[in-house]
């Protein structure tokens, strides 16, 4: 989400390919040149996908000599979201021969927040198509991946003027109602923070499911919604 003040981004860590085939898998990758540029993506969607489009990226910028395209050299975050979304369109393609079944396995969508020197803080969504599109002031959050249960409450608090710890505090209680309904998203939960214009890479941390906050809460939510609906009035049969 876009902030007043910077970026806050947060994603789980499970991945899974049924029910019986759970694991945890990193979906958040950062690259920081200081003074420069500080890119943080986060993914959702086939793991073998986002994992060759992430080793890509990275390989572009160790070796000077590859580094055309390279993130690390892209002058706007508009070119870098378009470096990646091409990244990811090229490795979906390679399934295209399969058949569009086979292509849409392989599918996979993208969230890119950051600042490039010269430019705003920017956040974008990326479609396994290859386009993308930007957050605005009318539009200032991004989610992928699961994302009915969560939205609701982001939707009824997000405030552009809330500090960071308010902002995680909003997106563990969308997090919370969301793995409470689907088992396909759970903890432990990755956050980045970045400050607006400091072209470095902020606070960073793992939430874990032993958390005292976290479960402190997500008990406290459950408590919390169930004073509210006591305090409206009951709703009345016509006799």
């Amino acid at each position: 989400m876009m902030l007043d003040r910077g970026l806050v981004m947060m994603s789980d860590t499970r991945t899974n390919a049924g029910v019986d085939n759970i694991a945890t898998f990193n979906k958040m990758h950062t690259w920081e040149v200081e003074g420069d540029r500080a890119l943080i993506l986060m993914s959702a969607g086939n793991l073998a996908t986002t994992q060759s489009v992430v080793s890509m990226l990275d390989e572009r910028t160790k070796a000077h000599d590859q580094r055309n395209p390279s993130i690390l050299e892209a002058p706007s975050m508009f070119q870098v979201a378009r470096l990646i979304a091409e990244t990811l369109r090229d490795v979906i393609s390679i399934h295209e021969d399969a058949g569009p079944r086979a292509a849409a396995q392989f599918g996979a969508t993208l969230l890119l927040g950051g600042q490039v020197a010269g430019g705003p803080p920017r956040l974008f969504m990326i479609y396994p198509e290859g386009n993308f599109i930007e957050a605005s002031a009318d539009n200032p959050f991004f989610q992928i991946g699961e994302t009915k249960y969560g939205r609701p409450i982001l939707v009824r608090a997000f405030d552009p003027q809330m500090s960071f710890e308010k902002a995680l505090k909003l997106l563990l209680v969308s997090f919370d109602s969301t793995l409470k309904a689907n088992l396909s998203v759970g903890l432990p939960f990755d956050f980045q923070l970045y400050e607006t214009d400091s072209l470095r890479l902020g606070y960073r941390s793992r939430v874990q499911g032993d958390s005292p906050y976290f479960q402190q809460i997500s008990s406290g939510w459950g408590e919390a919604l169930k004073q509210a609906l006591d305090s409206l009035p009951d709703f009345v049969l016509e006799k």
